[in-house]
């Protein structure tokens, strides 16, 4: 029966230990607010590079033009949907974004229609008439006073794939929703 006993304190012990142990990085990952996380231990500090300049992202988004446009893509190779288009260009910069148009309406932070910019996001609902949730998204490639355009990867059967449309005077006039500001 003793030998019982010591094995079950030894474990107890070493499961103590490994729980417990402060030194351990996955530990330390639980901090308090008293103790700030060293950046180096965790994943999911935000990064502290500079973030791009709006023109790069404009620039690096425009070499797209003319990429077919493919259901779910989210690269050049295969084509890109809209919210895939989107995703690629951010994560070229190291800024995470979700290929979901329903999750890019809370992406960042809302912007006034009028002080759109380039680099902004605009979310816009589905085609129907009756559409209240997001269902297209694109990249601002004009600047705040002029007319809202932008750059996206459109299922249009005209002209399917990357390209550069208008809001004002089309039926994304009446699709928008917000412009979200990520940079």
């Amino acid at each position: 029966m003793r030998f019982v006993w010591i094995a079950f304190i030894a474990l107890a012990a070493l499961l103590l230990g490994v729980f417990l142990w402060p030194s351990r990085p996955a530990e330390r990952a639980v901090s308090t607010a008293e103790e700030p996380l060293p950046v180096q231990r965790t994943a999911w500090v935000t990064s502290t590079r500079p973030t791009p300049r709006a023109d790069s992202v404009v620039t690096f988004a425009m070499r797209q033009l003319g990429t077919n446009y493919c259901y779910a893509g989210n690269t050049p190779a295969t084509g890109f949907d809209c919210s895939g288009f989107v995703q690629y260009v951010f994560s070229n910069f190291n800024l995470p974004v979700p290929h979901s148009t329903a999750l890019l309406i809370s992406v960042g932070r809302p912007i006034a229609r009028e002080q759109a910019r380039r680099g902004d996001i605009v979310v816009f609902t589905g085609t129907a008439a009756t559409s209240t949730t997001p269902g297209h998204a694109g990249i601002v490639i004009s600047g705040p006073g002029e007319p809202l355009r932008f750059i996206h990867s459109s299922s249009a059967r005209r002209e399917s794939g990357v390209k550069i449309s208008q809001v004002e005077g089309t039926d994304y006039a009446r699709r928008f929703m917000q412009v979200r500001r990520v940079l």
